[in-house]
C-alpha cells in the first residue's frame, strides 16, 4: 500500500489543505477536537469532489447510453464472428471508432476518484501513525487523534488490534461495532445503487453479454467493499458511504427526469410528462422538451412507451411538435355543434345496415334515415314479366319448392324420350 500512495502523493498536499480549511469552519461550531468537525471536514470533501466531476458523471451517462444503443449491433457481431475471436474484436474496435463510443468512458468518475481516495487513505494513515502530512501539523495531528466518529477513533480499522485501539482512547468492541455497521450500509447502498440502475433504467428489451455483466457487477462489488472494508480506517468509511450516498442520490435524479428509452424509468417517466401534458397543456423545462422533441424525430422507430405516449397526446387533442412543444390537433379536436353537442370533427364512416332476406324478395321500403343498402336494386313488383310464375307453398309452410320437372319462371326443358 506504500507504493501505491507514493503513487499518489502528487495530491495529498491539497487533499489534506481542504481538510484542514473545512475543518477550521466546522472546528469553530463543534470543536477543533470533536468527530463532528473532522467527520464533516471528510463529508465536504467528498461533497466538492463530486460536484467538480458532475461534466464527467454528464459524460459517463453519455457514454452508456450510447453503449446500451449499441448492443443490438454488437450482438450481431458476437454471432456473426463466434469463432473468429480477433476478427470479434477488430469488428467491435470498427463499430467504437464508427460511432464515437468509448467503454471506459462510463469508468471516468471512479477513475477520476481514485487519486482522492488514495490520498485520503494516506493522509488517515498516517494520523494513525502519529505521522505528519502535507498541511497536518503536529497540533492538527494531536487534535485528528483525539476525534472519535461514535466513539470510534477517526483513523481506527476493524482488523486493529487492542493496543492499537487503545492508544487512540478507544474500546476495541467500540471500533469494531462501529466499522461493521459502516460496512454493512456502505455495501448496501452499493448494491441499491446498482440494482436500481438494473431494474428501472435498463432497456429490457435487449438481452446481450454486457447485461450479463452488470447483473454479475450487482452483487461484486458489495462484497468487494464488504472484504476491503475491513482494512478501510473509519474516515476512509465516511468518506466511501458519503460518495456511495452521493451517487445513489444523483443517480435517482438521472432516472426519474432522463431515463434510457425502453426501460420502466421511461414508461413512469412518459406516464408522468403525459398527466402534465394533458392538464396544463404544455411542456415546461428544456430537458422535457429535449426528449419530446426526440421521440417526435424517431418517428417510426419509437418503442412501445414513445407510442403509447404520443397515441394519448393524439385523443386528447394534442399533438407533439418538432421542437419539442405540444399543440392544439386539427384532426382530434372536438367541435361544438349548433344545439351545443360536442362532436369529433373526423367522425367515422356510418357503416350501412344489411336488409333480411325477406325485405329484399318482398321489396319493403327503407325506413326514414336508414343507410341505403350494397345490394342491387329491388325491382318493382309491376315491372315483372306477366307469364311469370310465383312459386307455391308448401302445405306445411315450408320453403317454397317449383313444380316437379319444370324451371322457375322460364321455358320448360323438354322431357326425354327415354324409358318409359
Amino acid at each position: 500500500m506504500d507504493t501505491i500512495a507514493s503513487l499518489f502523493s502528487f495530491i495529498t498536499t491539497p487533499v489534506s489543505w481542504v481538510i484542514v480549511q473545512f475543518h477550521k469552519v466546522y472546528g469553530a461550531l463543534f470543536g477543533a477536537d470533536t468527530g463532528w468537525a473532522w467527520g464533516l471536514s471528510i463529508v465536504s470533501l467528498v461533497i466538492l469532489i463530486r460536484i467538480c466531476l458532475i461534466p464527467l458523471f454528464v459524460k459517463q451517462i453519455k457514454a452508456t447510453r450510447a453503449m446500451q444503443t449499441l448492443q443490438p449491433e454488437m450482438k450481431k457481431i458476437q454471432e456473426r464472428y463466434k469463432n473468429d475471436k480477433q476478427r470479434q474484436s477488430e469488428e467491435m474496435m470498427k463499430l467504437y471508432k464508427e460511432t464515437g463510443t468509448n467503454p471506459l468512458s462510463s469508468c471516468l468518475p471512479i477513475l477520476a476518484q481514485s487519486p482522492f481516495f488514495f490520498a485520503l487513505y494516506h493522509v488517515l494513515n498516517s494520523i494513525a501513525n502519529g505521522d505528519t502530512i502535507g498541511v497536518i501539523n503536529e497540533s492538527l495531528l494531536q487534535s485528528a487523534q483525539k476525534a472519535h466518529i461514535f466513539g470510534a477513533p477517526l483513523a481506527a480499522k476493524f482488523t486493529d488490534s487492542a493496543s492499537d485501539v487503545s492508544a487512540l482512547d478507544a474500546s476495541l468492541s467500540t471500533v469494531r461495532i462501529v466499522t461493521a455497521i459502516m460496512i454493512v450500509m456502505m455495501s448496501a447502498s452499493q448494491f441499491f445503487t446498482q440494482r436500481q440502475l438494473m431494474t428501472k433504467n435498463v432497456d429490457t428489451t435487449v438481452k446481450t453479454p454486457f447485461m450479463q455483466q452488470q447483473k454479475m457487477l450487482l452483487y461484486v462489488f458489495p462484497v468487494m467493499f464488504a472484504v476491503f472494508g475491513i482494512n478501510f480506517p473509519v474516515g476512509v468509511l465516511v468518506y466511501w458511504l458519503t460518495t456511495n450516498v452521493w451517487t445513489m442520490g444523483q443517480q435517482m435524479y438521472v432516472i426519474r427526469n432522463n431515463p434510457t428509452p425502453g426501460s420502466k424509468a421511461q414508461a413512469a417517466y412518459l406516464d408522468r410528462l403525459y398527466k402534465h401534458v394533458t392538464n396544463h397543456g404544455k411542456i415546461r423545462g428544456r430537458g422535457q422538451k429535449a426528449i419530446v422533441k426526440a421521440i417526435v424525430a424517431k418517428g417510426r422507430d419509437r418503442n412501445d412507451y414513445e407510442r403509447k405516449f404520443i397515441n394519448g397526446l393524439s385523443k386528447a387533442g394534442l399533438a407533439a411538435q418538432p421542437d419539442g412543444t405540444v399543440a392544439k390537433g386539427e384532426a382530434q379536436t372536438a367541435t361544438l355543434t349548433e344545439d351545443g353537442e360536442a362532436t369529433a370533427a373526423a367522425a367515422r364512416r356510418q357503416q350501412p345496415k344489411r336488409q333480411s332476406k325477406s325485405q329484399r324478395q318482398s321489396g319493403t321500403p327503407k325506413a326514414a334515415g336508414e343507410p341505403t343498402s350494397l345490394t342491387k336494386s329491388d325491382e318493382p313488383q309491376d315491372a315483372k314479366p306477366a307469364g311469370a310464375a310465383k312459386p307455391k307453398t308448401g302445405s306445411g309452410g315450408g320453403r317454397s319448392k317449383a313444380q316437379s320437372g319444370q324451371r322457375k319462371g322460364g321455358p320448360q326443358r323438354p322431357k326425354s324420350p327415354s324409358k318409359k
